[in-house]
């Protein structure tokens, strides 16, 4: 998935009654993707069902987590600074400390004899066991673990602490059985479990009723869904009966893997409006050479069959997806051949990094013969180019009026923000009162990132 800091903030779930403030207190920050922060809400809704109150420093918490990420080096380094900070924590000593997520499940007990003041280290897999490791914690233990991948769970929790009052995230499968060369995801994550069909609806419906009016179905390959249950739907079988929820306004989805995008999941978003025009598919090289080295299991030719297939949907349809430069053994004339790929799909956006070596990878066998300066070179170039692109494809759009979900008010300048079904940004004009509310919205200038427009109509419809 996508990596990017997401801080998870302090708004407590739909229908959650606040906790009493006399019990203890709790930090919690996320880094990493979606996932990410969608366990942040599951993990905070155990701690607050335990009585637990959430505080914005550590400094004030009796039990500090972080929720980490190990997709890049940076992801993982930052954990590891947080953790640095905290020692020096005069209170240090009337705290518990947690690392959970990637780089808990990658590191293991290496964690505690680089960091001898964490308490609990937890990886993903067995979040379902935290009940029980909170409650050795507060018993007194002082090393507690969860580090084992061997699960059908898929995590939920009866109580999640939602961070955004209008859009819910919702889990439908975990983990991962692809193998590409550069990713930890298996490793961390563990094998692909796929939540049952009737599971997830009854939550869609659930969350409805709740007041969120979008859903964002999520899987590190959301795509590779294979119901469990009797019904046995496929993804695209899913993804049409989440479009059928009465009262849902906007259903998305990510990430999709290539080898498992097929045809039916656009003949879904065609015919159910619900299902937002937006799909973000990863294609990480346009070089056939440096894909069958990632082991990604498409060629470029497949990959282009896939876009086709989505550029000649009943309605257009935005793409998004992810590039990584420098892997090893990627020639210029590989890295040419990205570039013109991008020049061909002309993604709407794209997240581009730099490859960095990953613990347990296959990819450490290989030689990285790609130099960091070249690296970062190649990154510019490809993210300029890109941006010329976004730049253009948005400017396309002046003029045209879409349904953008009002989302947050930015104190810089008082302006609201909010995304198009087709998860464009879009900065326009208006009260406070707006948020959470889905209004037409004009636009009348374009940058490479987002849209400015002019509101000409308002209240919910």
């Amino acid at each position: 998935m996508s990596s990017q800091l997401v801080q998870i903030g302090d708004l407590p779930g739909k229908g959650l009654p606040r906790p009493s403030t006399d019990g203890k207190t709790f930090y919690l920050e996320t880094f990493g993707c979606q996932m990410n922060a969608h366990d942040s809400e599951k993990v905070a809704g155990l701690l607050v069902g335990r009585g637990y109150r959430r505080v914005s420093s550590y400094e004030e918490a009796d039990l500090v987590f972080y929720n980490t990420c190990s997709i890049r080096e940076k992801a993982a380094q930052k954990v590891f600074s947080r953790l640095g900070i905290l020692k020096e924590d005069p209170g240090l000593k009337e705290k518990f400390i947690g690392v959970l997520g990637c780089v808990a499940q990658q590191e293991g007990e290496k964690i505690f004899q680089r960091a001898p003041h964490v308490n609990l280290v937890c990886g993903s897999a067995s979040y379902h066991r935290l009940p029980e490791m909170l409650s050795e914690m507060e018993a007194g233990k002082k090393r507690v673990t969860g580090l084992s991948l061997d699960t059908d769970e898929c995590f939920e929790t009866e109580i999640t602490r939602r961070d955004q009052p209008f859009r819910a995230y919702l889990t439908i499968i975990e983990g991962c059985d692809k193998s590409c060369a550069y990713c930890v995801v298996p490793m961390t994550r563990g094998p692909e479990r796929s939540r049952p069909s009737d599971k997830v609806l009854e939550d869609c419906h659930r969350l409805v009723n709740e007041g969120y009016t979008e859903i964002q179905l999520l899987g590190q390959n959301v795509n590779s869904y294979r119901d469990p249950s009797p019904a046995g739907w496929s993804f695209a079988e899913l993804l049409a009966r989440v479009g059928e929820v009465d009262g849902l306004r906007r259903a998305r989805f990510t990430t999709s893997h290539p080898r498992d995008f097929h045809p039916e999941i656009v003949e879904a978003i065609d015919t159910h409006p619900v299902l937002c025009d937006h799909v973000h598919l990863p294609v990480q090289s346009g070089s056939d050479r440096v894909l069958s080295r990632m082991r990604r299991d498409y060629t470029r030719e497949e990959y282009l069959e896939k876009i086709n297939c989505i550029r000649n949907a009943g309605r257009a349809i935005s793409i998004s997806t992810d590039l990584i430069v420098g892997f090893p053994g990627e020639t210029r004339e590989d890295f040419e051949q990205t570039l013109t790929l991008v020049d061909e799909v002309g993604y709407d956006s794209a997240f581009s990094f730099k490859y960095s070596p990953r613990p347990k990878t296959s990819a450490l066998d290989l030689v990285d013969s790609v130099g960091e300066e070249e690296k970062t070179l190649r990154l510019g170039i490809l993210q300029d180019r890109q941006r010329a692109i976004q730049l253009q494809r948005n400017a396309t759009l002046i003029g045209r009026t879409f349904e953008v979900l009002a989302e947050r008010r930015q104190k810089r300048d008082g302006q609201l923000t909010g995304h198009t079904s087709s998860h464009r940004v879009v900065n326009f004009s208006g009260g406070q009162e707006l948020l959470g509310q889905y209004v037409d919205v004009r636009i009348t200038s374009a940058g490479a990132n987002s849209l400015v427009g002019e509101m000409v109509q308002n209240g919910s419809r």
